[in-house]
């Protein structure tokens, strides 16, 4: 596969297969990605692999707390992100494409605006890695400054590349961010690191139409500013 095509072929997979995948595979695409670039070549990225018994124990807890949550939205206090991943107020063209995306995905699922049960449990799919066997949760010292998360994000960006080059498919997951509290602890995280984001690593599941989504793409002319 070129560069070229895994770009072309990622995409945010929401349903998976059992398959497993072989641990000195994982090893490789980790390795593969650590030669992101990183600021003075700091490399502040930390990778916890969950498999088995962990990612399970870890699916269960968090699904608890997103049950637990949904019952009693005061508890909401107690699971917050520790930045800000979306902006507090949205504007346009940003909140338009996030809509476009969440009804798109919803409308190819047979969900609609008012069915909040169907939701929710959507929702919570993000917290059973999408059935992945693989779960991946990222972490980074608090001590680093903001410009680690642009280096964070070339190092994952990597890791989706070359799971593809390998056949694989992945998710990155900003979704469990509000979980930290139960997540740190569970992976073995010290106190002095913040949860980064999530993401599912496994086989596509390609009998599931969910993963017939594919978001669309502004052309580069919109975004692109030519000075001569």
């Amino acid at each position: 596969m070129t560069v070229d095509e895994a770009i072309q072929t990622r995409m945010s997979v929401r349903a998976f297969t059992p398959q497993a995948v072989a641990p000195e595979t994982i090893q490789d695409i980790l390795q593969l990605a650590s030669r992101a670039p990183s600021g003075t070549n700091t490399q502040p990225w930390k990778v916890y692999v969950l498999r088995g018994a962990s990612r399970d124990s870890l699916v269960e807890k968090v699904c608890a707390a997103h049950e637990a949550l949904r019952a009693d939205p005061a508890l909401a206090a107690e699971y917050r992100e520790e930045y800000d991943y979306y902006p507090e107020q949205w504007v346009s063209p940003y909140i338009d494409r996030r809509r476009e995306n969440g009804w798109g995905l919803y409308g190819l699922l047979g969900i609609g605006k008012g069915d909040k049960d169907r939701m929710h449990a959507q929702h919570q799919r993000n917290f059973r890695f999408f059935d992945a066997p693989v779960g991946l949760m990222f972490t980074l010292d608090r001590v680093m400054g903001r410009g680690s998360l642009v280096d964070y994000g070339m190092f994952l960006q990597n890791i989706m590349l070359a799971a593809r080059a390998r056949g694989l498919h992945t998710c990155p997951q900003a979704a469990w961010n509000g979980f930290a509290k139960i997540i740190l602890p569970h992976i073995g995280a010290g106190p002095e690191e913040m949860l980064v984001c999530g993401m599912a690593l496994g086989h596509a599941d390609a009998s599931n139409v969910v993963n017939s989504f594919h978001t669309p793409r502004v052309p580069a002319e919109q975004f692109t500013h030519w000075l001569e």
